[in-house]
C-alpha cells in the first residue's frame, strides 16, 4: 500500500476534504497526538478520505474502512487480537461521524463501553450526514435546515457525553477544533485512561452549514462562546468544565452566519438563547457539586 508522504505528520498534506473542513483539523490533531502505535477504524463518511481508496491511503498508521454501524465492534475485535498477542501498547482508535455514532453506530459503541473494551472512540460532530447530502442526524441542532428537515429540525440533539459517561467508563469528554490545545490534552488523557474512552469533537462544516470556509475555527469558537457547545470532561465519574466562558456572545451571533438558520424568527432565536443559558447554568452547578 502506498502513502503520500508528509514530513513531520502521520497524515498526508493533500486529502480530498472540503475547503475549511473541521473534520480535517480534528483528524490531524488526534492522529498526530496518538502517534505511530495506533490502529484506526473509519466507517464510510467524510473521514473515509483518510482511509483512502483502493491501494492508496492518506495516513502512516495501519487501519481500514469498515461499514457504517460497526466501528466500535471492529475496534473491539482488533483490541482483543492485539491483547492476545501481548501488544498492549497499541492504541485502537475508532474515528466516526455523528451519523455513524449518535445514530447508526450507537448500539455497537454502547456495547463496547459496557464491556469495558479498551478502545478510544472519537466522534467528529458536524451535525449531519454531510457525506451523503446533508441529512439531519441525532446531533443536528434544533431549528437547522437540512435536506430531510427543510422547515428546520424539530427537537434537539442527543447528549452523547452524558450517554457515554453513564456507562461508567474511565474517561469521556467534549472538544472543539476551535480549541486544539484542549483537544490534544484530552486525546492524551483518553489514550492513557486504561479503559474505554469517548471524545465528542465539534467540527463545523462550511458545506453543510452554509458559511464561508475560512471561518471554520471562528465558528467553532463562537459555538463555545455562545454556550451552544460546551467543553467538558468526565474523568472517572467526576465532571469538570475545562473551559469556562468569560466573554460570552449571544446565540444570534453564532447562528446568524450560518445559512441553515436564516429562516428562524426572532422568538425562536430567543428560545434557543434561553435553552443554552439554562443548560450551561445546570452544567456549572453539576461540575461545582463534585
Amino acid at each position: 500500500m502506498s502513502v503520500t508522504r508528509a514530513a513531520g505528520s502521520l497524515v498526508a498534506h493533500g486529502v480530498g476534504t472540503c475547503p475549511g473542513c473541521g473534520l480535517e483539523i480534528a483528524f490531524r490533531s488526534v492522529v498526530n497526538t496518538l502517534g505511530r502505535r495506533t490502529i484506526v477504524v473509519i466507517p464510510p463518511g467524510c473521514a473515509a478520505v483518510f482511509s483512502g481508496y483502493g491501494r492508496q491511503t492518506a495516513v502512516r498508521i495501519p487501519g481500514f474502512q469498515g461499514n457504517l454501524g460497526s466501528t466500535a465492534a471492529y475496534a473491539s475485535g482488533i483490541r482483543a487480537g492485539l491483547d492476545a498477542q501481548g501488544k498492549h501498547d497499541v492504541t485502537v482508535l475508532g474515528f466516526a461521524g455523528d451519523g455513524a455514532t449518535v445514530d447508526i453506530g450507537w448500539q455497537a459503541l454502547s456495547g463496547a463501553l459496557e464491556r469495558g473494551d479498551r478502545i478510544m472512540y472519537v466522534c467528529y460532530d458536524n451535525e449531519g450526514y454531510m457525506n451523503t447530502g446533508g441529512q439531519a442526524s441525532g446531533s443536528t441542532t434544533s431549528g437547522a435546515v437540512t435536506t430531510t428537515t427543510p422547515g428546520g429540525k424539530m427537537g434537539g440533539g442527543k447528549d452523547m457525553l452524558r450517554l457515554a459517561a453513564a456507562h461508567g467508563i474511565p474517561y469521556a469528554a467534549t472538544a472543539s477544533v476551535g480549541y486544539v490545545d484542549d483537544l490534544v490534552l484530552k486525546a492524551n488523557r483518553a489514550r492513557d485512561c486504561g479503559g474505554p474512552a469517548y471524545l465528542h469533537v465539534h467540527t463545523p462544516c462550511p458545506t453543510g452549514w452554509g458559511f464561508d470556509p475560512d471561518l471554520t475555527v471562528e465558528m467553532a469558537r463562537l459555538a463555545v462562546r455562545s454556550l451552544s457547545f460546551n467543553l467538558v470532561e468526565v474523568d472517572r465519574g467526576r465532571w469538570r468544565l475545562t473551559f469556562r466562558v468569560r466573554d460570552r456572545v449571544p446565540v444570534s451571533e453564532y447562528i446568524c452566519r450560518q445559512g441553515r438558520f436564516r429562516h428562524l424568527p426572532d422568538e425562536e432565536v430567543e428560545r434557543m438563547q434561553a435553552g443554552v443559558t439554562a443548560a450551561y447554568a445546570a452544567l456549572e452547578k453539576m461540575c461545582a457539586g463534585q
